[in-house]
């Protein structure tokens, strides 16, 4: 079962008046991001983006979005599951999004990155999502409220779990501002 949708998240589409009303200093991170569909819709309205993941192939097929200033795009090649190094040490964004991607040692190191006032922008599969198939591993699946735990000092802007028609999956969403 694959997961390619080439849409920007439901999720990012609805709030995207969050991130355009935040004064953008340091840009948006779109972590493990893949094809980059959501970074690539933050850059259809202009802001920022740092395309970051493991694969460089799918990185380099980035570099040629077009966009008018190629400065809005960073293209940073990384693991973030490097037990060596912490890639996210010394780094602040205005925000993060995280779609389809579960690394529990990363979240205290995401929410260290986002500036005061920023927001993070998460989606990713539940324990529900079995039913469905892949993945299936445990540790790749939010356990119920795992993520609003993670997130419990933020201000929760948006929180859901449910199912999703298309890809059929079962994802938890939440959208929240760092204090």
């Amino acid at each position: 079962m694959t997961h390619l949708n080439l849409e920007a998240s439901a999720l990012l589409v609805r709030h995207i008046t969050l991130l355009k009303a935040l004064e953008i200093s340091h840009g948006v991170l779109d972590l493990a991001c893949g094809s980059g569909r959501n970074g690539r819709y933050l850059l259809s309205r202009g802001l920022p983006v740092v395309f970051a993941d493991i694969d460089g192939e799918k990185l380099a097929s980035l570099s040629a979005v077009e966009v008018s200033d190629p400065a809005m795009v960073t293209l940073w090649e990384v693991d973030f599951e490097s037990k060596a190094d912490d890639p996210l040490a010394g780094k602040t964004f205005d925000a993060i999004m995280v779609f389809n991607y579960l690394h529990r040692g990363l979240i205290n190191r995401i929410k260290q990155s986002v500036r005061p006032g920023g927001l993070v922008f998460y989606e990713t599969f539940t324990e529900q999502q079995r039913r469905f198939g892949r993945p299936s591993n445990p540790d790749f699946l939010l356990k119920p409220n795992e993520l609003t735990a993670w997130f419990e000092t933020w201000q929760i802007i948006h929180y859901e779990e449910r199912e999703r028609a298309n890809p059929p999956s079962h994802v938890a969403s939440l959208v929240a501002r760092k204090p």
